[in-house]
């Protein structure tokens, strides 16, 4: 079991990781947004993309300096997002401030709640095919095939 847990957080798989299962957890939080886009008083919620970006590179950074090319990818807690010991991810959305106030109290932007969803969409995309190809790589290896 060790070397399966060695291959398994070697490389980039845990960064990958990390974002699939951050991009998972906000495509749900913007779900809600659309979903209560007419309900009055509703104040849309998300959690900053960059700053878990950052959070991530410093994970990122730390772990080269442990283990250069391997080892546990351990990310710091934030206001928005916290690691949980299982793997996944707990996020604590904010109200977001840069929206437009209708007169039904209901703070929203259907533009840019859209653009959120479709980069959302497109960081898991991008992060599950880079995921689903490293892992190929290793099974192949592991097998011993030639690709």
């Amino acid at each position: 079991m060790g070397i399966i847990n060695q291959l398994d957080n070697a490389g980039a798989l845990p960064a990958l990781e990390k974002m699939m299962r951050f991009a998972a957890g906000r495509q749900k939080l913007i779900a809600h947004n659309i979903a209560n886009f007419d309900t009055p008083d509703f104040r849309p919620v998300d959690v900053d993309p960059r700053a878990f970006q950052d959070q991530l590179a410093e994970a990122v950074e730390q772990r080269r300096g442990r283990n250069p090319g391997s080892g546990e990818l351990v990310m710091k807690a934030t206001r928005e997002v916290e690691p949980l010991a299982d793997g996944r991810l707990r996020l604590d959305p904010r109200t977001g401030s840069g929206n437009i106030l209708f007169h039904d109290r209901n703070n929203r932007d259907l533009e840019r709640t859209m653009q959120s969803l479709v980069e959302n969409a497109a960081m898991f995309r991008l992060a599950s095919d880079l995921y689903r190809n490293r892992s190929r790589l290793l099974r192949d290896a592991i097998a011993e095939r030639v690709i």
